[in-house]
């Protein structure tokens, strides 16, 4: 039995250390968006209608329920922003909320304050949108040995950020791009002759690197299994299917289930003993959640 395995953890990690270097500067891209072309405050005609050493108290409270997401996205505008203000956090990443609950406060000049909101709550309303339909579908699977992981369906430019949200609500990552893991399709079996010799080539080029198989038939599932494929990717199967494959594959491959995956599906395909759901809705369907910041004088706090 093959070692080279998918691994939660370690890919966690992977997502955690490049996070740090892909958050300044999405928040630079988000702020130049905002602001004309130019991280400069002074760029907002309507926050320069206050003056200028007004400075005021802000609350941002969410309006529903969810799993909160996007402290650090949060910090980072405001830094880019001169850093003028200061936060006191009520929330971390990964927290339970429930509706009209405080998440943070913002204390400082007043138009900054104003300038930095929709960019911050951006990211807070979309990433903990995101980490509340994870937990939601979690809760589904609980019970099962089914773990649920995202894909590469994801906002151009927000590819960490989503599968960080996706952690923050109890989910794991598939892989994170093109170069950490093979993914091997129809057309890449096409165009190297046979499952197998995908395979082989795939683990003569990065040995310690997952490959995974995607197959459409019980008959390309015992090809991937004898070629030694870590992960079989399961495109579309019926539920019989699905349970046929888990008796032959016996463990010598991890199974994974993508394809017509819904609320309703969900809980019956992990009962048939797959090791994963891969659901691209997570990261591309997203909702955000409804949050709003309130705003007065800072002498009246």
């Amino acid at each position: 039995m093959t070692t080279r395995r998918y691994d939660a953890d370690s890919r966690r990690a992977a997502l955690l250390e490049r996070i740090k270097d892909d958050i300044p500067p999405a928040v630079a891209l988000a702020l130049r968006e905002d602001l004309g072309g130019e991280i400069d405050a002074s760029r907002d005609i309507t926050a320069s209608l206050l003056p200028a050493d007004a400075r005021s108290h802000a609350v941002v409270i969410t309006r529903e329920p969810g799993i909160f997401c996007g402290k650090r996205w949060v910090e980072e505008v405001f830094i880019q922003l001169g850093n003028k203000t200061q936060m006191m956090w009520h929330v971390e990443d990964g927290d339970a909320i429930v509706a009209n609950q405080p998440l943070f406060e913002v204390t400082g000049p007043s138009s900054l304050i104003l300038t930095a909101e929709r960019t911050a709550l951006n990211f807070v309303q979309t990433l903990s949108g995101v980490a509340t339909e994870v937990s939601r579908y979690v809760a589904i699977l609980e019970g099962t040995k089914t773990q649920l992981l995202d894909t590469r369906k994801t906002l151009p430019g927000l590819r960490t950020a989503l599968k960080y949200a996706v952690l923050c609500g109890g989910g794991a990552n598939h892989r994170l791009g093109l170069s950490d893991a093979f993914l091997i399709k129809e057309n890449h079996i096409i165009a190297t002759g046979s499952v197998r010799q995908a395979v082989e080539k795939a683990f003569w080029l990065h040995p310690d690197v997952p490959v995974e198989v995607e197959v459409e038939s019980l008959d390309e599932l015992s090809q991937a299994v004898e070629a030694g494929a870590d992960i079989i990717m399961l495109d579309n199967f019926s539920v019989e299917q699905m349970r046929e494959a888990v008796r032959q594959t016996d463990g010598r491959a991890l199974l994974e289930v993508s394809g017509n995956v819904t609320d309703e599906t969900l809980r019956t395909f992990a009962e048939t003993g797959v090791d994963y759901i891969s659901v691209g809705a997570l990261t591309k369907h997203v909702r955000a959640l409804d949050l709003s910041m309130r705003f007065r004088p800072a002498a009246a706090h």
